[in-house]
């Protein structure tokens, strides 16, 4: 072969070391069978708020069909775009992957509309945040240990969940403006909230803007809600895909024809990446990932050229997708189960299942209201959906 493998790069002086962590918050014996990321990446898949995951939304309800991503077909599609990322760039691969899979694990059901309706229930007593909320459950509420609460993961990993949408803090800033479930963690300034992420979690941050772009094209096609035409019409990039691939196959079916689309895009969404991660790091010639933290901008990213291309693009699906009505309607009612089985559980707690009821402190009470958030955003879709319904219909607690 006259030409090695993109997979053959060597390791990046900026990547993170796995036998360099800064650690664990409860120390461990180093494994000999696995780096300190892969064991992160391993406790992640195995969690149970990972498995929650097939039922809760990305854009539909989970039970509005099979073929539309959820959030745990979004996660897996994330992780195998941060993994190819990251080969080529030479940064650690597992924990680019872990990252990935770990992100949307405090995501409450119902997707957006479901956050915020949590959030806006939740803003008397310290609000809801979803980034938060999938520290609270890494850091506390995951009971699988004997030892301690929670996955015990590496900093490094801990620091790519609370930076996955860059800095929180800006030097010198109040630490007011923070989600309480950050601060509420054990010495949460132990994560640098006002410095970037290191690579791997800006590669895995990328990784989600390249596959929800893509996929809820695939997902807006399938459901109807936009036609090719439109979507062409309205966003040049992704006509130049669609030119492109009826040239190569003018024989193909639409739907392998979409399909061809949505692996072209992602190629050259990641292509753009790398060619402009390589820029960067040859400008700011970064020797560690602790390098990559002290700088004031992304070293991970689209190129601006891209991003004027990307614009169009998140402007059609915020109009043709995000707020198309069919969506609104769905999310309306998932709105509303969010925000009346809160408003029941904080006005009578009594009703909450045994192990919540005993830790809660009375109706209306910050304690209280925590506990409910983490059980409420901990459900499925249908979980919610049928609490909902056995609290709020007589025949369907009759039925449970």
């Amino acid at each position: 072969m006259s030409k090695p493998f993109l997979s053959m790069r060597p390791r990046a002086e900026y990547a993170s070391d796995p036998y360099n962590s800064r650690g664990r918050r409860i120390a461990q014996a180093p494994s000999a069978e696995r780096t300190p990321y892969q064991r992160d990446k391993d406790r992640i898949i195995h969690c149970s708020a990972f498995r929650r995951l097939k039922g809760k939304t990305q854009v539909f309800v989970s039970h509005e069909g099979d073929y539309y991503r959820t959030r745990l077909t979004h996660s897996l599609e994330v992780a195998q775009i941060a993994r190819s990322i990251a080969r080529v760039l030479g940064v650690d691969e597992d924990l680019s992957e872990c990252l990935a899979l770990a992100h949307d694990l405090g995501h409450p059901p119902f997707g957006h509309s479901g956050e915020e309706a949590l959030a806006e229930s939740m803003e008397p007593y310290g609000g809801f945040d979803h980034n938060a909320q999938t520290l609270r459950i890494v850091e506390s509420l995951e009971h699988r240990y004997a030892k301690y609460d929670g996955l015990n993961l590496t900093w490094e990993t801990l620091e790519g969940i609370a930076k996955h949408n860059g800095p929180l803090l800006q030097v010198g800033e109040s630490s007011q403006k923070l989600p309480w479930a950050l601060r509420a963690l054990e010495d949460w300034e132990r994560l640098e909230l006002h410095t970037f992420a290191g690579p791997e979690a800006q590669v895995a941050a990328i990784s989600d803007d390249i596959a929800y772009n893509n996929h809820d094209i695939d997902d807006g096609l399938r459901a109807g809600l936009f036609t090719v035409e439109e979507i062409s019409d309205q966003v040049p990039v992704v006509k130049s895909a669609f030119d492109d691939a009826r040239k190569r196959f003018p024989d193909a079916s639409e739907d392998r024809i979409i399909h061809e689309v949505i692996r072209d895009l992602i190629g050259i969404m990641i292509v753009d990446v790398i060619n402009e991660t390589n820029r960067r790091v040859e400008n700011a010639a970064p020797k560690s990932a602790d390098d990559v933290r002290a700088l004031d901008h992304a070293v991970v990213t689209f190129s601006d050229s891209f991003r004027e291309k990307e614009r169009p693009l998140r402007k059609f699906l915020f109009e043709n997708m995000y707020r198309h009505y069919k969506v609104n309607r769905m999310m309306g009612q998932a709105s509303r189960v969010v925000q009346e089985l809160f408003e029941l559980f904080i006005e009578d707690p009594e009703i909450l299942p045994t192990e919540m009821r005993v830790m809660c402190e009375g109706p209306h009470n910050a304690k209280t209201a925590r506990i409910i958030c983490d059980y409420i955003a901990g459900m499925t879709d249908s979980f919610a959906i049928a609490e909902h319904k056995k609290l709020f219909s007589v025949s369907g607690y009759l039925q449970s």
